[in-house]
């Protein structure tokens, strides 16, 4: 289907290769800031009073956020360009964290949770958009997914670094005493200080190192790019539906994110059941950091399992969707810290792998005047499978366990497997 070459790296231009370079160190810094909070989240959720459910609740309000302003904050960095939109999307992080930190009672929290999924939804198709477009530009022809999978890989690997910093300075800071607050409302909250002075980092390093092609940016300019918002949220759903390969692949995401996204936000609870309560900010900074680091090691790997299913990347899919159906199983049976990490870090190369080929497949259908909103399609269903996911897995997590949750959401994996499958008739036909 597709005729791109599968060019080494080396072999690229050397301007192609900057860019690509350029990318990684500003998605490594963006992740990195992100990683710290991240780390903790949890943990400073459950200092504050919070339990399965509520905590549930708030990433499923972050998600509803991010699906509501995917499309029309998509539509505008089409318009108006990546690097504006992405710029306020900082701005959002920045606020949220600030919120978190002041905040101790559920709807605070839930505000601040909002703010995050503004933030998402900002980002979404903006600097991704932009890095492929311009790839493409400065080296056409060639296969996208390793380029892709490289700039996964320094994604991850900054999540990964990020949780270990912000797993370890609450430890750092209080004396090994979680319990006592310094920053905020608890000494978790540490890390979401830290986290805010590497997103200003970001923030100046977008300025300065991102570049785009001119747009003229004025009052007109922008009422006009929103006036064409809705269009182009139309065009982009209705290429979404129609085109049948883009429709298999998009509801494949959905339910795999249905199914995995209450593993990648509960985990923490079910951890910190194994660890001593002065050992958990540690331990579950170390063990996010592994789930980060695996998933970049598989990002990394994609290029090479892409090669053994022969660039077929609809049939990677299904094969990784049916390897993350018996991890997951496994995974909610373990009843060791060392099994349950072993099983979670396999799970998380799995996720990793997934990646690029989806992102691939994708970009390959998605027109470059549409491809912000395209790509924000994606992040708007992603993100519905997530909010439904912990909405409906977190009550029975709630309920009967979150085990069970778990191993109720591999229907999900289950669909999204059959579906992959079609998908890949779908590109030879």
């Amino acid at each position: 289907m597709l005729s791109e070459t599968d060019t080494p790296f080396a072999k690229l231009p050397i301007i192609a290769r900057r860019h690509v370079y350029l990318f990684q160190g500003h998605q490594f810094l963006d992740r990195l800031a992100m990683g710290m909070i991240v780390a903790v989240t949890a943990l400073a959720l459950q200092g504050r009073g919070l339990g399965v459910g509520e905590i549930g609740a708030l990433f499923a309000v972050y998600a509803a956020v991010a699906m509501t302003a995917e499309l029309p904050f998509g539509g505008l960095a089409d318009g108006v360009g990546r690097k504006p939109v992405f710029l306020i999307a900082t701005v959002a992080s920045l606020m949220a964290s600030l919120v978190f930190i002041l905040s101790t009672a559920f709807w605070p929290l839930a505000a601040s949770f909002g703010l995050v999924g503004l933030g998402r939804a900002l980002r979404s198709g903006t600097l991704d958009a932009w890095y492929v477009e311009e790839l493409n530009v400065r080296a056409p022809g060639v296969e996208i997914q390793p380029f892709l999978a490289r700039a996964q890989t320094a994604n991850f690997a900054g999540l990964g670094f990020g949780a270990i910093v912000g797993g370890f300075l609450p430890a750092l800071v209080s004396g090994n005493d979680p319990s006592d607050p310094l920053v905020g409302r608890t000494v978790y909250d540490v890390s979401y200080a830290a986290g805010i002075l590497l997103t200003l980092v970001v923030f100046a390093y977008t300025v300065i190192f991102i570049r785009e092609p001119a747009r003229p940016i004025n009052g007109s300019v922008v009422l006009r790019a929103i006036r064409a918002v809705p269009g182009a949220i139309s065009d982009g759903a209705r290429l979404a539906i129609s085109h049948r390969a883009l429709f298999l692949l998009l509801a494949s995401l959905t339910l795999m994110l249905f199914a995995t996204n209450p593993v990648e936000v509960l985990w923490p609870t079910v951890v910190r059941t194994m660890l001593d309560p002065e050992r958990a900010a540690a331990t579950v900074g170390l063990l996010t950091a592994g789930y980060f680091l695996a998933i970049a090691v598989g990002a990394s790997l994609a290029g090479r399992v892409g090669r053994l299913f022969r660039r077929r990347h609809a049939v990677t899919l299904a094969a990784i969707f049916a390897a993350l159906i018996v991890c997951q199983i496994a995974l909610a049976l373990q009843a060791s810290l060392i099994g349950f990490i072993i099983v979670f870090l396999i799970f998380s190369v799995l996720l990793g792998l997934s990646e690029s080929p989806a992102a691939s497949i994708l970009h390959a259908y998605a027109p470059d005047s549409r491809r912000s909103t395209i790509l924000s399609v994606q992040s708007l269903l992603k993100q519905l499978g997530a909010m439904v996911g912990l909405l409906v897995l977190g009550s029975v997590g709630e309920t009967e366990g979150v085990g069970i949750a778990w191993i109720t959401g591999v229907l999900g994996l289950a669909i999204a497997a059959v579906l992959a499958i079609l998908l890949a008739r779908a590109m030879k036909s």
